[in-house]
């Protein structure tokens, strides 16, 4: 409902900044036919009508950008506030069970394990919330190294496999390449990098079905460039998309991305922490139902 509600406020605003324009033109260009013998007065007109209509557009324009953020801004609250109810209310109910009934071992260590997954949950969530804000205000590079991101692939891919232990070990992996001997090496952050990783493996194991298939290679491009790429089969993104997803709070619209809930976080953090390494991140795919792949491309460091 709220939703609806801004796009209705979206096209009424649209709609009188479309009426005032057209009031303006009308009005000017009526002036300046029965005044048509007054140069001075004609060019002092139309500058005013330059300027009215140049803040008319611009009032618009500023009107439906803070709409479409306060849009965003109510989907992330109702987000986080989702993702970190349900985990709060699943383990209370189930420290409840265990609290009001004698269960035998074997249930006991089931709700256990329950509760520390909803537990991970809860703090993957505050995390991400923690981590864009941290990423959003810093600007220097801190702690640089060496940091090899062949190495850096194959831990992230390890830690998935058992963060997901419910998939097969053969849903994640690693896509050899001819130069896979060398290594290949950038000059930064080993946590900001692990953490861009891992988000975009998380990111394609939360939006594929329970058939995810997720691989991630690194390739040396040239002398100076290296790049990371993680692919899945999952439910694929939009063309028209491709760009807007980075943006912070953004959730590509679509019936299959609806399903799953997110925070619009965290391929946020991961271009935040890319663009801090002096590179860039593009996304591809054909299309829903079709997959994607993420392309972190990143300057090699001499090692």
């Amino acid at each position: 409902m709220r939703l609806r509600g801004h796009r209705k406020s979206i096209a009424f605003f649209i709609t009188l900044g479309a009426c005032l324009v057209g009031l303006a033109v009308t009005l000017n260009v009526s002036w300046v036919l029965l005044n048509w013998r007054k140069v001075a007065l004609l060019v002092l007109g139309v500058s005013f009508f330059s300027v009215i209509i140049a803040g008319l557009i611009l009032n618009t324009i500023f009107l439906v950008r803070e709409i479409r953020r306060n849009e965003q801004h109510d989907a992330f609250i109702n987000a986080v506030s989702h993702e970190l109810k349900t985990p709060i209310a699943s383990i209370r109910l189930y420290l409840e069970t265990l609290k009001r009934h004698d269960l035998d071992a074997e249930k006991r260590a089931e709700f256990y394990d329950i509760c520390l997954a909803d537990t991970d949950r809860l703090l993957h969530t505050v995390n991400q919330v923690l981590r864009a804000g941290e990423v959003a205000h810093r600007h220097s590079r801190r702690d640089e190294e060496l940091v090899d991101l062949r190495e850096t692939a194959r831990a992230c891919l390890d830690l998935a496999r058992t963060r997901y232990p419910h998939l097969p070990a053969d849903s994640f992996h690693y896509a050899q390449t001819p130069e896979d001997g060398e290594r290949a090496l950038v000059k930064g952050n080993a946590d900001d990098l692990r953490t861009a990783v891992i988000n975009l493996i998380d990111n394609a194991v939360k939006y594929s079905d329970d058939q995810a298939r997720v691989s991630v290679g690194v390739a040396v491009v040239s002398e100076r460039r290296l790049e990371v790429r993680v692919s899945d089969r999952g439910v694929g993104i939009p063309r028209a998309e491709l760009k807007r997803i980075f943006r912070r709070f953004y959730r590509a619209p679509g019936r299959l991305v609806a399903q799953v809930k997110g925070t619009g976080l965290g391929l946020f953090i991961v271009q935040s922490i890319v663009k801090r390494h002096g590179g860039e991140i593009v996304a591809e795919s054909e299309g829903e139902g079709r997959g994607s792949t993420f392309i972190i491309r990143l300057p090699r460091a001499a090692g």
